[in-house]
């Protein structure tokens, strides 16, 4: 990677940051194409000033993660029509000086769900989770797909209600929003066509565990689970052992990176260059 005065910088900013794959992955991305393009991980406390820097240095892009992605939505200048609708934004790109927001965490999972061959035309979907990325999924595919119904099961109960009320008024197709609990399991999954779940549940440090168990899948249905650390969760396990379809929580992350790298590059993203990098991190 050569860095010069015409080296276009990208970021991502949160807090922490030092975990962060997305390093990794684009600069990956930018060398499998030879572009002229580094990105780097700054960890941000003051977020205003962060947000005047960016606009300062002209840097070109930016991931905004935990736990700005709320409250950057107020210092854009512009901000995409699902991601005001979702409330947050996790993609900045930087117009001569003007910043548009976007959130690509529901893109990335529509994006692997198609990938995965499946269509969601008529589908009754269940979303385990209320929160960022049940908000980000469930504005999406509400939006973006002729699915028959969504219902929502999570453990916050304001977060929860929230959340069933905006998504129920934005999108045109039933939605329904209960407690997460063993009975509200038992009641809607037998009758889904797909299950995506948006909990930490099952994620390191704490693989092993999932919410749903075999006993509560059919082979007709699909699982996607957005927790990607470990590769394999209990709850893919369970799926791939009750002959699901099953989509792992990587494939969401690769494809909202690449929304966001073709965003700032103006290039389709390389994924299996992406893909094949997060994989060697996360093994």
């Amino acid at each position: 990677m050569r860095i010069d005065g015409k080296t276009k910088v990208c970021a991502v900013i949160g807090n922490p940051v030092e975990h962060s794959l997305s390093p990794a992955i684009h600069n990956a991305a930018f060398e499998e194409l030879g572009l002229n393009f580094c990105y780097v991980a700054f960890r941000v406390e003051d977020l205003a000033t962060a947000i005047a820097g960016v606009r300062a240095l002209g840097i070109v892009g930016v991931s905004v993660t935990i736990p700005h992605k709320v409250a950057v939505v107020e210092l854009l200048d512009e901000v995409d029509p699902v991601a005001h609708n979702i409330g947050s934004v996790n993609t900045l790109v930087n117009k001569d000086g003007k910043l548009a927001g976007y959130n690509s965490d529901g893109l990335g999972a529509l994006k692997a769900i198609e990938e995965a061959g499946i269509d969601l035309e008529g589908k009754r979907v269940v979303i385990l989770g209320s929160g960022g990325a049940a908000r980000a999924i469930a504005f999406t595919l509400g939006s973006s797909t002729p699915l028959r119904e969504i219902t929502i099961l999570g453990v916050k109960t304001d977060e929860l209600e929230k959340l069933g009320a905006d998504v129920s008024r934005a999108v045109p197709c039933r939605v329904i929003w209960e407690f997460l609990d063993r009975t509200s399991l038992q009641r809607h999954l037998p009758d889904s066509d797909g299950i995506i779940h948006c909990t930490p549940v099952g994620m390191s440090p704490n693989a092993g565990q999932s919410l749903v168990a075999s006993s509560l899948l059919r082979p007709t249905q699909f699982v996607f689970d957005v927790v990607y650390t470990p590769l394999k969760t209990q709850l893919i396990k369970n799926a791939e052992e009750a002959g699901c379809r099953w989509i792992p929580g990587l494939e969401m992350f690769i494809h909202q990176a690449a929304f966001q790298f073709e965003l700032w590059t103006g290039h389709k993203a390389p994924l299996e260059r992406m893909r094949r990098v997060a994989q060697e991190h996360l093994e």
